[in-house]
């Protein structure tokens, strides 16, 4: 139990040094990971959306760390060009490039015995990668241009608002960098899982900001808050401290009702339905696969008919010719059963001696019924009827020329 409160108090004590509001149980189990990571060497991968404050957490383990008496840079590694990236981070030698009139240090050799925050690392490119791989590795690194290898002792925290999972998968990532950088992994929960701090950090910054510009503080009606704390802040706390500085520069009245807190809110909806698409359906596409879905459908149909037919003659041929009067209710209920979609009601199949002979009565019987076969059955037919000629396939089938193409993709039909 003293433990556990001697925990809180160290947590409170970093919250009122780095200006951290909230007491979110994820923010703060997210800040105890933090300082207890922070003794060791270990490599940090902070991950959370854009503006949910994640760059106080590297300062954390900086100052909380060995080296906290040595180099601290923090690198927006997506605000860098892909072409200069590499000489900003492991230096250049003089002539490496064009522009390079001097040899230049990079930011891992600055750094040395300290610290590099590395934000927003899911954006360096893969090259890039594989070097920052080699330093989490072995410590060492080669400046562009030269072939002299050198050492370096610096920890690295990593940051990033992306799924990184996706983007190994996508091979944008490497997935050993992953792994080597995810040591230790700390998640920085969004403002809208942080409902009970909205209105704290509201407060927090309507104050700060009329201590500086010496004038009242906003305020917030009973309703406005309601509004405030259910908004769903897409660009979390820096969209909130950005909002609540509009209000107090611009609103003369320092109580705030709903109706002028609507208007700051981009968006604003009392109730978010839940999107079905996460983009706009494309109507021509739509309409052509539809086109190929009814033509599977009337085969299928066709097909039913034709079964139904053998069903009836296989079990009259072993019955006798009585069995239309022993079996009329069953034949007409496999009949409705299967032919419902009929404007007109079912008629009374009428069985003869006289039935034609059945031929390959096995295979008819075994014939796939599946929607995705048949659509791959009327594509094969189309390209073997055109000489493999997509375009000509895709007009005799009645779809798009890319609809054509994306449907022999998903089916492998290259």
């Amino acid at each position: 139990m003293h433990f556990w409160k001697f925990c809180q108090m160290e947590i409170q004590k970093i919250k009122q040094r780095f200006g951290i509001i909230g007491n979110h149980p994820v923010l703060n189990r997210a800040i105890d990971i933090a300082v207890q990571v922070a003794p060791t060497d270990l490599s940090v991968l902070i991950s959370g959306e854009s503006g949910t404050g994640k760059e106080f957490f590297p300062k954390i383990i900086h100052q909380r760390s060995a080296r906290k008496h040595g180099t601290y840079i923090a690198v927006n590694c997506g605000a860098i060009p892909e072409g200069t990236i590499d000489s900003e981070l492991f230096g250049h030698e003089k002539g490496a490039f064009t522009g390079a009139t001097d040899s230049r240090k990079g930011y891992f050799e600055v750094a040395n015995g300290g610290t590099i925050f590395l934000d927003e690392v899911a954006e360096l490119p893969l090259s890039t990668q594989v070097r920052l791989l080699r330093v989490l590795e072995t410590g060492e690194f080669i400046r562009v241009g030269s072939s002299k290898v050198q050492k370096t002792n610096v920890r690295v925290i990593a940051a990033t608002n992306i799924d990184i999972i996706r983007a190994v998968q996508q091979g944008k990532f490497r997935e050993d960098l992953y792994y080597r950088l995810n040591t230790v992994p700390i998640v920085v929960p969004s403002l809208r899982d942080r409902k009970e701090d909205i209105y704290l950090l509201f407060r927090k910054f309507a104050s700060d900001f009329a201590e500086i510009n010496r004038m009242p503080p906003v305020t917030l009606t009973e309703q406005a808050r309601l509004i405030l704390i259910n908004y769903r802040w897409p660009g979390n706390i820096r969209q909130l401290k950005n909002i609540t500085e509009q209000i107090s520069i611009i609103e003369s009245i320092r109580e705030i009702d709903e109706e002028t807190i609507k208007k700051y809110l981009p968006d604003y909806q009392p109730i978010k339905l839940p999107a079905l698409y996460e983009k706009p359906v494309d109507e021509k596409t739509f309409n052509t696969e539809r086109e190929i879905l009814y033509k599977v459908l009337f085969d299928m149909k066709n097909d039913m008919n034709d079964l139904k037919r053998l069903v009836v003659e296989i079990i009259d041929k072993r019955s006798g010719t009585d069995f239309h009067e022993d079996h009329a209710g069953l034949i007409e209920k496999l009949y409705q059963s299967t032919d419902h979609s009929e404007a007109h009601p079912p008629q009374t199949l009428h069985i003869t001696p006289e039935s034609q002979n059945i031929q390959d009565t096995e295979e008819i019987i075994e014939e796939s019924l599946s929607l995705e076969e048949k659509e791959i059955e009327l594509i094969k037919k189309a390209l073997d009827k055109h000489n493999g000629k997509r375009k000509y396939a895709a007009e005799e089938l009645g779809i798009s020329e890319r609809t054509l193409y994306r449907k022999i993709k998903e089916h492998n039909l290259e």
